[in-house]
């Protein structure tokens, strides 16, 4: 694997100085005599090749290294040491299990939460924003708490037009998390809400308003709704329409255009499909 090296003084530099700075750097003390080294040394691979987008595995034999181990201050083996931006900040001494080791480079590696709103930042910063919104939606299911994966999937909720689902997660975010880019975002929000209040909406909404039940109209703001790329409230009033009557008019048809515009995989389409198959079985 690329990410394990053998350190010697010509390359030490290069790993525990210059790689370290990029990635974790765990540095394997051991030597050919000893066979708790032996038995410690798959271990570390297997962890290594688990973790290679975030972890180095740098092997030194203290036989042939004696200098770098001198410098570690290395008692006894096995020893491993954690380095990060060219400093020691973990390690233990001795033949340790897999399920310790791990929980050790699991407090300094990144959280899988945290890869993917990595990935989702680069992606919004690439200007796709459907790809953004699902690997932030992972994240943000993987960690409801957190505010900065919050704010990037509400990013790329008001970049989809999806300005209800955006506003519902903003609501959710806690006093102290309400700082410049929270109170950015909310401005966003509301510019873009005030934008989807197209006059036609808004007839159609102070109609329905007077006449609740009339189920066309319903099915024509909702078709309005879908232009103005608010996809959750049209999918939300077309499943009441059906709810009331399965057979009314083109609302099934335009539930599922709906539906089928939506690209693969988005939650929401996942959601009404069930919501419809309930109906029909």
């Amino acid at each position: 694997m690329e990410n394990i090296i053998h350190v010697d003084l010509n390359n030490f530099q290069q790993v525990m100085l210059e790689a370290s700075q990029q990635k974790l750097v765990m540095v394997d003390f051991w030597a050919d005599w000893c066979e708790p080294c032996k038995n410690l040394m798959p271990i570390l691979e297997k962890l290594a090749g688990e973790y290679a987008q975030h972890l180095i595995l740098a092997k030194v034999n203290c036989d042939e290294q004696q200098q770098i181990a001198m410098q570690f201050g290395v008692r006894s083996l096995p020893t491993v040491i954690l380095v990060k931006d060219g400093q020691p900040i973990d390690g233990f001494a001795g033949l340790q299990s897999e399920s310790e080791i791990r929980a050790m480079l699991e407090k300094h590696l990144p959280s899988p939460a945290d890869t993917l709103l990595e990935q989702a930042r680069l992606l919004l910063d690439e200007g796709d924003a459907q790809q953004a919104c699902g690997l932030a939606k992972q994240a943000h299911d993987l960690d409801t708490q957190r505010a900065d994966i919050k704010f990037v999937l509400i990013e790329a909720y008001l970049l989809l037009g999806r300005i209800q689902q955006a506003k519902e997660l903003l609501a959710s975010i806690g006093v102290v998390d309400q700082d410049a880019q929270y109170q950015s975002l909310k401005g966003r929000i509301e510019l873009a809400e005030q934008a989807a209040e197209s006059p036609e909406i808004k007839a159609l909404q102070d109609a329905l308003e007077q006449q609740p039940d009339n189920l066309e109209l319903k099915v024509k703001l909702a078709v309005q709704y879908q232009q103005a790329n608010r996809v959750e409230e049209a999918l939300s009033l077309l499943m009441s329409v059906l709810q009331q009557d399965l057979a009314f008019g083109d609302a099934r048809k335009v539930l599922l255009d709906c539906l089928n515009a939506l690209p693969s995989g988005d939650p929401l389409a996942s959601q009404y499909r069930r919501k419809l198959y309930s109906l029909l079985y």
